[in-house]
């Protein structure tokens, strides 16, 4: 097996390893490889493919400490054909939600969220996405 360096914040590793511990992996690699092919296989879904799909993505970040925002209004103009809908909100005295509603094939989705998780400094990213035809009781 290869041996692979993974940079990361200090306060992630913690995380990382509380994590193996607290669910009984033998250690941060199991955790990091189990990760890795969740991650890379999310969007395989056979039945999602060739569809047309509503995703919706929510985006947490810090306003005060990062440019998270200026990154997330590029990542909008710049994928204006697949973002249907977007609405910022402000989260406590320093936090920022940002909302994307989209529209598009599974390719053009996951592409969009890849871009999203590669933006540092974000503090939590999650989303959904589902057939559209699911909307008109067709499956």
């Amino acid at each position: 097996m290869t041996v692979v360096s993974v940079s990361m914040p200090d306060e992630l590793l913690e995380r990382l390893d509380s994590f193996a511990d607290e669910h009984g992996y033998t250690g941060r690699s199991e955790v990091v490889r189990e990760a890795s092919r969740n991650l890379l296989t999310e969007f395989q879904d056979k039945q999602l493919e060739d569809r047309e799909l509503m995703g919706i993505v929510t985006v947490l970040f810090d306003f005060e400490s990062t440019d998270v925002e200026h990154k997330m209004m590029h990542l909008r103009h710049d994928y204006e054909q697949l973002v249907i809908s977007h609405v910022h909100n402000h989260v406590g005295d320093h936090y920022c939600m940002e909302l994307f509603i989209l529209e598009g094939s599974l390719e053009d989705i996951s592409t969009f969220v890849g871009k999203i998780r590669a933006t540092q400094d974000t503090l939590s990213i999650d989303y959904s996405v589902m057939p559209v035809d699911r909307i008109d009781g067709v499956v």
